[in-house]
């Protein structure tokens, strides 16, 4: 049994923060949406009162960098002296989607402007104090490359360029792993994209799903040197692989989704077998939830197949919760009830109120957790639907 410690708790809260552009040229702000930009402290003290000590949240490139190599770090600061006050660690996101508006991000130049950031991120950070920082450079390079580069979702809205823009991102991300491990060799780098499982829908499809499923391993590739070596990637660019997992992570190769109750749906602890037995690491759940009053019981779902992973020998360190806290959603503004906590508004001085059912699932899940940490087996009984 694997005895997680390398995050000061198992359990991981993670603040919702993209800066990309949309479709129509509007940029977004998750962190100022939510108002977390603001509430920091206090919302780092409730992930504290739930037991969640260790943390997922984000710098904003485009608001930090306000000319070619002059950072401006007065939105960042607050949030890092937040964290330091109220004892959180945190995985600093350095790059989630958005980056400054005078960068062509296929140019040599966003790969050069972005390490000199990451560097000096991470200077700012050793030079405040503290213990071993961690970073997650640069976010679902997988993902970004999917609805950034092959279907245009959001910027930099261009289609059919996937593989391009998936080494472009690892190019990045290297060269950016490089610039905060001479800034701060204690540093550790985590990387997160989605893991997921397609399945042919006619056998004729069979060749065309495989290929989809093992697309998910790309970037990962990349940044170990498995795949295209001359980005510079090694096996020691990072040291934690995050998994990100939704309940639409499944699919079959017409896109429908494949329900948990469906024969085709592959066990989750499945899939962090595979992943850890390709790049022997340590991995954790970076992203996991779901919406409305699925909250709890996926919660449920998540953590016994953690389990049973962790009984596999899998080197697990944490589960994410994912977002956090509600937030208005990304096309339409629409309240997404995603998070432990909910929107915080001018009516209520910042106090969130908080989804009572996941509370109770995360308290029990969390009691199952630390048994197991202690004693290698958990007398609980089955996880609470």
């Amino acid at each position: 049994m694997h005895t997680p410690r390398v995050f000061d708790s198992f359990f991981l809260g993670g603040f919702e923060c993209s800066t990309h552009r949309r479709k129509d040229g509007r940029r977004l702000d998750l962190l100022a949406a939510t108002r977390h930009d603001q509430l920091a402290a206090e919302d780092y003290q409730a992930m504290r009162e739930h037991g969640i000590r260790t943390l997922r949240d984000g710098l904003r490139w485009h608001l930090i960098e306000t000319a070619p190599g002059r950072y401006d770090w007065s939105s960042f600061l607050p949030m890092l002296h937040a964290a330091r006050a109220q004892g959180v660690q945190v995985i600093w996101d350095l790059l989630h989607y958005g980056w400054p508006d005078d960068l062509d991000i296929w140019s040599g130049a966003f790969v050069e402007r972005f390490a000199a950031f990451a560097g000096a991120a991470a200077r700012l950070v050793r030079d405040e104090g503290g213990a071993a920082p961690f970073y997650c450079p640069v976010n679902e390079i997988s993902y970004w490359a999917w609805a950034g580069g092959e279907t245009g979702m959001f910027w930099p809205l261009a289609k059919k360029r996937g593989d391009e823009l998936k080494q472009q991102l690892a190019r990045t991300a290297i060269a950016a792993v490089a610039a905060i491990r001479v800034a701060d060799p204690r540093a550790r780098i985590v990387f997160a994209d989605p893991v997921i499982n397609v399945v042919a829908q006619t056998p004729a499809s069979a060749e065309d799903a495989e290929r989809m499923r093992l697309a998910q391993y790309a970037a990962w590739d990349m940044l170990t040197g498995r795949q295209a070596p001359e980005l510079g990637g090694t096996a020691d660019t990072l040291d934690l692989i995050g998994v990100n997992y939704y309940s639409d992570n499944q699919w079959l190769t017409n896109g429908t989704t494949i329900a948990r109750a469906d024969r085709a749906y592959r066990p989750f602890s499945e899939l962090l077998r595979e992943t850890y037995a390709r790049y022997g690491k340590p991995l954790f759940v970076a992203e996991t939830g779901a919406e409305g009053e699925a909250r709890s019981e996926w919660l449920a779902y998540i953590a016994g197949e953690v389990v049973r992973a962790l009984g596999d020998g899998v080197p697990l360190e944490g589960i994410c919760l994912y977002p956090v806290l509600d937030y208005p959603g990304w096309i339409n503004d629409r309240h997404c009830e995603t998070g432990l906590l909910g929107f915080a508004d001018e009516n209520n001085n910042g106090q969130r109120e908080v989804h009572r059912e996941l509370a109770r699932q995360l308290a029990f899940q969390q009691s199952r957790i630390d048994a197991l940490r202690t004693t290698g087996h958990s007398p609980m009984p089955a996880p609470l639907a």
